[in-house]
């Protein structure tokens, strides 16, 4: 018998008549007269099932139905894990505020303004405001794609956290031995290797944390992303220098358990999780309290392991290679490896340069006094 099926029964002056519905309030499947409780029949039951599953069908006017579309496409299937859990998680705030609503209002550009109000609600949290925003253009992009939508309102909305672009943050060498300092004092030497790693590579946390074995060949590593990246997956490739072979080799000895392949590993020789790496890594970071701090307002940031791919980048410009080459490998515009060069690179061999020059005037200086003390 069907869960929640509803009977009537009317009493009229030739006896009783049953009125059987799908649902209490629900529409009519059945009709008798007289008797008790009547049994349906097989094609009763089959009418009562269509009308449930009718009724629990998505409704294909809402933004939900767009969600679910979505979630079932192409495009977000080939999304990384890591991006399917952190969209999904704005997902669920765009379903609470506009899940109900019809598609076709998303058609009006005035829109955009309640975007606005909404992103400006959340500002408590910027960065979480602004990840709402772009997944709900991104949303609202497959919309237009599929044609379901006319507009993508949610485009050319400004972002509220101050810190998005952090390309001109990197970890200094400095930053890098107070880590390991930090981490060595709590016993966590696995999780210097990742930032060891990390900075030699340029490696994103999820790649770094999945990167094996098998994928270091004899002259690079070949990593394909899991990340995707302006619609496609890229493969990272990173040269064998000295210092990555003298890291591979240590890497090499660790204890793994048996299968585990991965070049990191945890205290127990399991493959790290990308947040069970984030977290430790974060503890460690802030007890050793390293950040960066804004030269124009003096704000201080906490310093995250992303920005330790901007190490990477300064080694690579340091071995030569030219800003277009660099912003390749790490999959960055040329301008932000420009603002890296000028302020990590150029900088540096600038003071470096002038305090040679002072140095040998200083000496000159000194030479031209005795000279002239002698005559």
């Amino acid at each position: 018998m069907i869960k929640g099926l509803h009977y009537v029964p009317k009493k009229t002056k030739a006896g009783v008549v049953w009125h059987v519905y799908a649902w209490r309030g629900g529409p009519s499947v059945a009709r008798r007269e007289g008797g008790r409780k009547p049994l349906l029949t097989a094609a009763e039951l089959k009418l009562a099932i269509a009308a449930i599953e009718q009724a629990n069908a998505p409704e294909q006017t809402s933004l939900n139905s767009l969600i679910r579309e979505w979630e079932q496409s192409p495009e977000w299937k080939a999304l990384g894990e890591g991006t399917k859990k952190t969209w999904g998680s704005q997902l669920k705030q765009i379903t609470r505020r506009w899940g109900d609503k019809p598609l076709n209002v998303w058609n009006d550009p005035r829109m955009k303004a309640k975007v606005v109000s909404w992103r400006d609600s959340r500002a408590e949290t910027p960065r979480g405001a602004d990840l709402g925003v772009m997944v709900l253009r991104e949303l609202l992009k497959f919309g237009v794609l599929r044609g379901r939508v006319l507009l993508n309102v949610a485009v050319g909305i400004p972002t509220l956290y101050r810190g998005g672009k952090r390309a001109e943050i990197v970890w200094t060498e400095e930053d890098i031995q107070r880590f390991a300092a930090e981490a060595e004092k709590q016993g966590l030497q696995h999780v210097i290797d990742g930032l060891r790693l990390c900075a030699l590579t340029g490696l994103r946390r999820e790649d770094l944390v999945t990167v094996t074995l098998d994928d270091v060949y004899d002259h690079a590593i070949v990593k394909r992303a899991l990340k995707v990246s302006r619609g496609r997956r890229r493969t990272a490739t990173m040269p064998r220098i000295p210092e990555l072979d003298a890291l591979l080799a240590e890497l090499a000895t660790r204890k793994r358990k048996d299968g585990v392949r991965t070049l990191l590993v945890n205290s127990h020789g399991k493959s790290w999780s990308g947040d069970g790496f984030g977290g430790s890594f974060n503890r460690i970071r802030d007890a050793a309290d390293i950040a960066y701090v804004d030269p124009d307002t003096g704000e201080r940031r906490k310093k995250h392991l992303h920005d330790v791919r901007g190490t990477f980048a300064t080694r690579l410009i340091l071995a030569g290679l030219a800003n277009a080459e660099v912003a390749d490998v790490m999959g960055w515009s040329v301008e932000q490896v420009s603002g890296i060069r000028r302020t990590y690179v150029d900088q540096s061999r600038v003071v470096v340069a002038m305090g040679e020059r002072i140095s040998q005037g200083g000496v000159n200086r000194t030479v031209n006094r005795e000279e002239a003390a002698k005559n």
